[in-house]
């Protein structure tokens, strides 16, 4: 596995994957804080598509990534991952919004838990799922992050937040 760092609004990200695709993306802080492993090695080479896109969705240029992503998880994990990358730029879904696209409308909190350990975030845009209430709720980079990650998007789009 190799990976690098890249410096953003919201702090350090690491990115981890291999020559052919990303595979993690870990917060500066939160739950979904990575640390490289040992047997890792540091390179930018097989991210330089990542951090491009990256850093022009953070400049409020891109709404959508085109990149090649491995992300690991259960059948239903990666059921709701899809689902997650259907939510469009600047607008919201609850998790029981999430759970009925996917055909499980009981299935809320299995939800929630996938969201919750979604190894790609921003790319997948699980910051983009909020509770019924609208509150914001659950997130692997903090709450303040997942702000900010809507901020952005709200600031960048034409449409506005939308449950």
């Amino acid at each position: 596995m190799y990976y690098c760092y890249l410096d953003t609004p919201i702090g350090e990200l690491l990115l981890a994957g291999d020559e052919d695709a990303l595979c993690f993306i870990g917060f500066p802080e939160g739950s979904m804080r990575l640390e490289p492993e040992l047997d890792w090695i540091f390179t930018e080479k097989p991210f330089a598509a990542a951090q491009e896109q990256l850093t022009s969705y953070f400049a409020g240029e891109r709404k959508a990534f085109d990149l090649p992503l491995r992300p690991n998880g259960t059948e239903f994990q990666l059921r709701v991952l899809d689902e997650l990358q259907k939510i469009p730029y600047g607008t919201t879904a609850s998790y029981g919004d999430i759970a009925s696209r996917i055909g499980r409308p009981k299935a809320v909190r299995a939800v929630g838990a996938a969201n919750g350990r979604n190894p790609l975030p921003i790319i997948i845009p699980c910051h983009r799922v909020i509770g019924a209430s609208g509150k914001l709720i659950g997130f692997g980079g903090g709450i303040p992050t997942k702000k900010a990650l809507l901020k952005l998007e709200s600031e960048h789009s034409q449409f506005p937040h939308s449950g």
